[in-house]
């Protein structure tokens, strides 16, 4: 027999006495426990490998020349859809007066009545329901001396009543009902405006804005600007036989910035450590504001904060690219192909006064003055923070970390 080598004998692990080889049934139970507990606890180590969790971080958003979607939802029952206006403006000079692209009115019955709908506009200023189709086609309808409206249906031209209000928003002056003006006259749009007095409106949709500091709001009247201030004519709005006027009391359904995050992905958001939800994202939503006064004023200050949300497998290379986004239709914007989501979350402190002033004594606050006069609406003035949320997807175990676990538990025994 030839002598064992130096590797042959090297032997780290000690033998078990002859004494210890006896098979006993006690042994074959423990056995078997040890298997099954070995077997239990090599799956949890399984399924907390295969456990995606979300782990947030927060960095300097580095973002430059992005837009931003603001997606709105708001009932107010006791103003005719006729009289409401959205403006929309920002710090960088950029101004949609009067928005007429990817958002709607919505007539809606008296609340008395049930608030049922009753028609659907989008706000398209020469819908193909608009369009004078019965006029010669020679005709050209005056404009009162104010300047034709750029995006007139014949150049040079006021041939409806819109265009006419438009003209005049152009040259700053006010409408009132249309009284001595062909086009009104014969649309009937002081009628029109009357018979609608009582009813109340909801303006869905969503708008694309630049990334910036701004405001958005909705007031009564068609807007144009006086010198450097931003009116309204409000003629019509004060100018009412509805008893008690009318009153900017509103409910606000949903108001977000950017996209909404599908529920499977809040739903792994949602938990002990990370209680985020879409309210959580959106605190105005449902939000219900009452008052019985016709000059009222309400306004929200937002702070809205970037948040990204990247899923396993998203693309390092195009984070935070938007190229060839600017493109994609309402709703589409900051969904990205490799399954990331752009969007953004607030919060917001709401303040609410009368635009005849005074002070706040009957609430126990004589000190606390308001000032007089401004326009009455609901006012929506957002600020962008410089910082960003990312909530990325993680497996909770890497496969280093999965494979050491899974030894010790086999060796344990």
């Amino acid at each position: 027999m030839p002598p064992k080598s130096r590797f042959t004998r090297l032997d780290a692990f000690t033998k078990t006495v002859d004494e210890a080889r006896v098979r006993t049934t006690s042994g074959g139970i423990v056995t078997i426990a040890s298997l099954l507990i070995v077997l239990y606890l090599a799956l949890g180590e399984w399924t907390e490998y295969r456990k995606v969790v979300v782990h947030p971080e927060l960095i300097v958003d580095k973002g430059r020349g992005e837009k931003m979607e603001i997606h709105l939802n708001i009932t107010f029952p006791k103003i005719p859809c006729e009289l409401l206006t959205l403006d929309v403006m920002d710090v960088s000079g950029e101004q949609q007066v009067g928005v007429i692209h990817g958002v709607s009115k919505v007539r809606l019955l008296p609340a008395d009545e049930g608030g049922h709908v009753i028609d659907i506009k989008a706000l398209d200023l020469h819908s193909d329901e608009d369009k004078a189709q019965h006029l010669d086609p020679e005709y050209c309808g005056e404009c009162y001396g104010a300047t034709p409206p750029q995006n007139a249906q014949k150049a040079g031209c006021c041939n409806t009543c819109e265009e006419v209000r438009e003209a005049y928003a152009t040259a700053s002056w006010a409408f009132g009902r249309g009284e001595n003006v062909e086009q009104c006259e014969r649309e009937h749009y002081a009628e029109r405006l009357d018979s609608q007095r009582k009813e109340g409106c909801r303006i869905e949709g969503g708008l694309r804005v630049n990334k910036v500091v701004g405001n958005f709001h909705i007031a009564p009247g068609r807007s144009f600007s006086n010198g450097n201030m931003h009116v309204h004519d409000l003629n019509n709005y004060f100018d009412t036989p509805v008893q008690g006027g009318h009153v900017f009391s509103h409910t606000i359904h949903q108001l977000r910035f950017g996209p909404q995050l599908p529920e499977e992905i809040t739903k792994k958001m949602s938990s002990k450590s990370l209680p985020w939800t879409n309210h959580h994202l959106n605190p105005l939503d449902d939000t219900e504001q009452i008052t019985q006064d016709p000059a009222y004023n309400f306004m929200y200050f937002v702070k809205v904060v970037s948040t990204s949300y990247l899923p396993l497998g998203w693309d390092k290379e195009m984070y935070g690219l938007h190229s060839g986004q600017d493109n994609v239709g309402i709703g589409s914007y900051g969904h990205l192909n490799d399954g990331s989501v752009e969007t953004h979350q607030y919060s917001v402190t709401s303040h609410r006064r009368s635009l005849n002033g005074g002070d706040d004594a009957a609430e126990g606050h004589k000190e606390k003055i308001h000032a007089r006069g401004g326009i009455p609406g609901v006012f929506f003035s957002y600020d962008i923070s410089p910082m960003k949320v990312i909530n990325r997807e993680e497996r909770s175990k890497t496969l280093t970390g999965f494979l050491t676990g899974l030894c010790a538990i086999v060796g344990g025994p």
